[in-house]
């Protein structure tokens, strides 16, 4: 398929970036969904002295396109499989030759730079290269700071293996599971849990393309429940009543059970109402499949 060039509009969600994309006079492939996801995610670190890094630079368009954006403050650094990209150290900018599923590349590169604010991988894009790169970089990416991959459809596409279990968005998925694996609630959901994610990702963003791993350790503790008062809450729970309505209007059904089985019923539904109310929560949500 024919790539398009995109048409700059002022007021459009993603212009500048647009705007940046135009100016730089090297080729750059990007699809059009990115720029306002990108000018989204990264407006706030533009004109601010940040460790930007962008994996997958060979023809060098978009490294002259984020040294516009973020202006001359920041530092941009770009990594490459290919030796030739070396060339655009020339133009200023500080590039590595590696592999992205290379963990020793990466436990040298940060030895070599430290810690960044910023990466994006717009690398390879294969299962391997993606979930590698995301344990390897996430440790060393300041609080406030962004993980962006790009080109997640390759999750979806067959050239790259997948679908699959073990395809980028089945591990960015699983980053939902460790992020709320920080509830007090679910102590069983951090067991054999990767706490890299879990004590290093505040939150996760997905978008068409691009999932955005948002870091910040600050924020990422064991919450627990609280209460504004020591006044215990003594209004009554009406959510699971349809359930006891329906389990004793059941029973008055059967002649044989009159009486005295309602009586026996509704004793017994106190002492396993939590697992009838359970049963019967599972299937109310069953009804409801079709809007799914």
């Amino acid at each position: 398929m024919k790539s398009a060039v995109p048409k700059y509009e002022e007021n459009k969600p993603g212009a500048d970036l647009i705007e940046c994309y135009l100016a730089a006079q090297h080729p750059s492939i990007k699809h059009s969904s990115y720029f306002q996801v990108y000018q989204e995610v990264l407006e706030k670190y533009r004109n601010r002295s940040i460790t930007f890094v962008e994996i997958g630079v060979l023809d060098g368009g978009s490294l002259f396109m984020w040294r516009k954006f973020f202006g001359d403050a920041a530092r941009i650094i770009g990594i490459d499989l290919n030796p030739d990209a070396m060339k655009w150290a020339e133009a200023g900018f500080e590039i590595f030759f590696g592999s992205q599923e290379d963990s020793k590349f990466w436990q040298s590169f940060f030895d070599s730079v430290g810690s960044v604010d910023v990466v994006l991988d717009d690398g390879g894009h294969s299962n391997s290269q993606q979930i590698i790169t995301a344990h390897s970089v996430l440790p060393h990416i300041r609080d406030g700071g962004t993980l962006l991959v790009e080109d997640v459809h390759a999750s979806y596409m067959r050239d790259f293996g997948n679908p699959s279990r073990y395809s980028f968005i089945s591990y960015s998925k699983k980053a939902i599971d460790r992020i709320n694996s920080r509830s007090s609630l679910l102590p069983w959901l951090r067991q054999n849990n990767n706490n890299k994610i879990r004590d290093l990702v505040y939150s996760c963003t997905f978008y068409e393309s691009i999932v955005c791993f948002h870091v910040d350790r600050t924020k990422c503790f064991i919450s627990e429940p609280t209460i504004n008062t020591d006044i215990e809450p003594r209004s009554r729970d009406f959510r699971y009543e349809k359930y006891k309505a329906r389990i004793f209007r059941h029973a008055k059904l059967k002649s044989w059970f009159r009486a005295f089985s309602l009586l026996i019923l509704r004793i017994l539904s106190l002492l396993i109402f939590r697992k009838s109310k359970i049963l019967m929560e599972k299937l109310s949500s069953w009804q409801v499949r079709k809007y799914f």
